[in-house]
């Protein structure tokens, strides 16, 4: 029995939304003893990261991957018992192949050291072979410009971090093989349409903070094992009352002065709303006066991720997962392995910023992709391709432009009892599992202070971490 569970009445709250914010949003009010329902429209869980059956494989409908920053995901998995499944780097590594050079001379790599910042990745930025000495040179004066901005500071998110970049001497080539390449894959945008507030948020925390900060996890199973099977079974054991197919049509005050939530057919009574959900879906359901300007919920755009999956016969690639340069592929994972596949590999390419391509038939993809991975990865040359196809999510992260950070909401409200959650809320971070789960605390976290119920200390841990 927790400390919330044995003082105050018992209290009922609905999450909406099945996401990771609303998982974590669900999990932390059971936690302190409040009665939790989790309404969630589709047949699972985990939001945009989730799995599905193809065949054989299981396949992740995109790459995710989180970094030892992201003290909120950790906890999450820690959470949920699935902290083994998706294990960190001892210590970041990440190979840099370039295709524009001869084979033999294409690899390089970012890795960091066991010294204090910002000397932990001085030896890698020095004999990183895709920049000259001298756009070496620069960006590291360009880190250190960076790591002196204040994150506080609004001007920042009206900015654009690609002409910050090229104020602080930063060449075409430099933004491509190390700005962007960190870049995209966190902020889903290139540099020039980010915001520099976001951006320098990522690289001050990612590579300028403490020297483990970049190392890089990801999921050794399919996501659907971490965020649907364990998040669920977490749920249960919190005595969480889930619904999955449980689409709300509504949201309004009781005359009694509790919460109505509509599903089709029902209306769920709560003293407490947590909408986790999508910033339009969330814009359609907020009662009047919610917000003061709900319209700018919509004024938050959105980016596509294109995840382009390839099996082959055989082995083509040694390393779990590399990023290119000079080639349309962004980075490329092995998930041979967690997909349950026994022979052959299969790779999936994660392709960020995807504007471009998210609407092209597979056929084209096919004929723009495999050329390229055979330039990339040379043993594909001889290789048959037993399977390619494509996953898409059109509106996979809001899009980091300058000027979202003003259109971003925080958790409350000005409906007493009603919250938000999801990556997209003013969390300060990126769309990102980090973000998604530090929103979902931040949501639980005002909630259990307006129903006058103490924070279970598991909810401390991440804060002090963070």
């Amino acid at each position: 029995m927790t400390d919330g569970m044995r003082s105050g009445p018992a209290r009922d709250a609905v999450v909406v939304g099945g996401g990771l914010a609303g998982v974590t949003a669900a999990l932390a009010l059971a936690d302190a003893g409040v009665r939790v329902t989790l309404l969630e429209g589709r047949p699972r869980l985990g939001g945009l990261a989730f799995s599905f059956r193809r065949g054989e494989l299981t396949v992740d409908n995109g790459q995710h991957v989180y970094l030892r920053c992201c003290t909120a995901y950790r906890w999450f998995l820690d959470r949920i018992g699935g902290a083994a499944l998706a294990p960190l780097q001892d210590r970041l590594d990440v190979p840099v192949v370039d295709v524009t050079k001869p084979e033999g001379r294409r690899l390089g790599r970012l890795r960091r050291d066991a010294l204090p910042v910002p000397l932990h990745l001085g030896r890698s930025l020095a004999t990183y072979p895709h920049l000259s000495l001298a756009e070496r040179a620069k960006v590291g004066r360009a880190a250190l410009a960076l790591k002196g901005l204040d994150l506080a500071d609004p001007a920042l998110d009206a900015q654009d971090f690609g002409g910050w970049l090229t104020a602080h001497g930063q060449s075409a080539r430099a933004v491509e093989a190390l700005w962007d390449l960190v870049g995209v894959a966190t902020l889903n945008a290139v540099a020039g349409d980010a915001s520099l507030a976001l951006a320098a948020m990522v690289f001050k925390t990612g590579l300028l903070s403490d020297p483990g900060a970049a190392d890089i996890g990801w999921a050794r199973v399919p996501l659907g094992d971490l965020h649907d099977r364990l998040a669920r079974r977490a749920l249960d054991s919190a005595g969480v009352r889930t619904r999955i197919r449980s689409r709300v049509t509504s949201v309004s005050r009781s005359d009694n002065g509790r919460w109505s939530v509509q599903v089709p057919g029902e209306a769920l009574a709560a003293d407490a709303v947590v909408l986790a959900v999508p910033q339009r879906e969330a814009h359609d359901l907020l009662p009047d006066g919610a917000l003061d300007d709900p319209a700018r919920l919509l004024r938050i755009g959105t980016a596509p991720i294109l995840n382009v999956h390839v099996v082959y016969d055989r082995k083509v690639v040694d390393a779990p997962f590399l990023t290119a340069l000079g080639t349309p592929v962004q980075w490329v994972f092995d998930r041979t392995d967690a997909s349950g596949l026994t022979s052959g590999q299969y790779l999936a390419l994660s392709q960020s910023a995807a504007q471009d391509e998210i609407d092209a038939p597979v056929a084209a993809l096919r004929e723009r992709y495999l050329p390229e991975l055979e330039r990339l990865l040379p043993r594909s040359r001889s290789a048959e391709v037993r399977d390619f196809f494509v996953t898409r999510e059109r509106t996979a992260t809001f899009a980091p432009a300058p000027g979202v950070g003003q259109l971003r909401p925080g958790a409350l409200t000005k409906a007493s009892g009603l919250y938000l959650a999801g990556a997209w809320t003013a969390t300060g971070w990126p769309a990102t599992m980090e973000s998604a789960v530090r929103s979902g605390i931040g949501a639980a976290d005002a909630a259990l202070r307006a129903l006058g119920r103490p924070r279970p200390r598991r909810l401390f841990d991440v804060e002090e971490a963070a």
